[in-house]
C-alpha cells in the first residue's frame, strides 16, 4: 500500500501542473491497483475538499462528485470508507463543512454522546450539540 498526500491527489484531480500531474497520474494509474492501493486518510479527504473549494472555487456538487469518484476507485483505499460515505451524505444535505461532517461521524463511532460546538452550521448535523446559549436582545 502507498500513502498519498493531499498535494499529490490535488495534482491528479485538477491536472493544472503538467509535470506534477504526470507524476501523480503515473503512480495512481500504473503503480496503484486493488492489490496495492494508494491509501487516502481522512485528513487528506478534508484537505482535498478545502483546497477544491477555496483555491479552485468549485461548487459543492462538483466536490461531492470528486470525493465519490475517489471512493469508488479500486486503485485507492479510503480510511473507514463507510464512515466517509455517511459524512459525505451529511455534507451534501447541510451547510456544514465536510471536515465537520466527518468529525461528527468519527466521534459518534467512537461512542461520544455528542460533539460540542459553537458552529451554527455544524450544530445541525448528526452528532453535534451547540452549547452557546444565545442571548435575548
Amino acid at each position: 500500500m502507498i500513502g498519498i498526500d493531499t498535494n499529490f491527489m490535488v495534482r491528479y484531480i485538477v491536472q493544472d501542473d503538467p509535470q506534477q500531474a504526470k507524476a501523480a497520474s503515473k503512480l495512481i494509474e500504473h503503480a496503484c491497483n486493488s492489490d496495492n492501493p494508494g491509501y487516502i486518510n481522512h485528513i487528506v479527504l478534508c484537505e482535498i475538499v478545502w483546497v477544491l473549494k477555496r483555491n479552485y472555487k468549485l461548487d459543492k456538487a462538483i466536490i461531492c462528485q470528486v470525493i465519490e469518484q475517489i471512493m469508488r476507485t479500486d486503485r485507492l483505499m479510503i480510511e473507514d470508507i463507510q464512515l466517509v460515505w455517511r459524512a459525505l451524505e451529511t455534507y451534501k444535505d447541510t451547510k456544514a463543512d465536510f471536515a465537520d461532517c466527518l468529525l461528527g461521524q468519527k466521534n459518534l463511532k467512537a461512542g461520544c454522546q455528542y460533539t460540542a460546538t459553537l458552529d451554527d452550521a455544524a450544530s445541525v448535523t448528526p452528532g453535534y450539540k451547540h452549547l452557546l446559549v444565545k442571548s435575548k436582545r
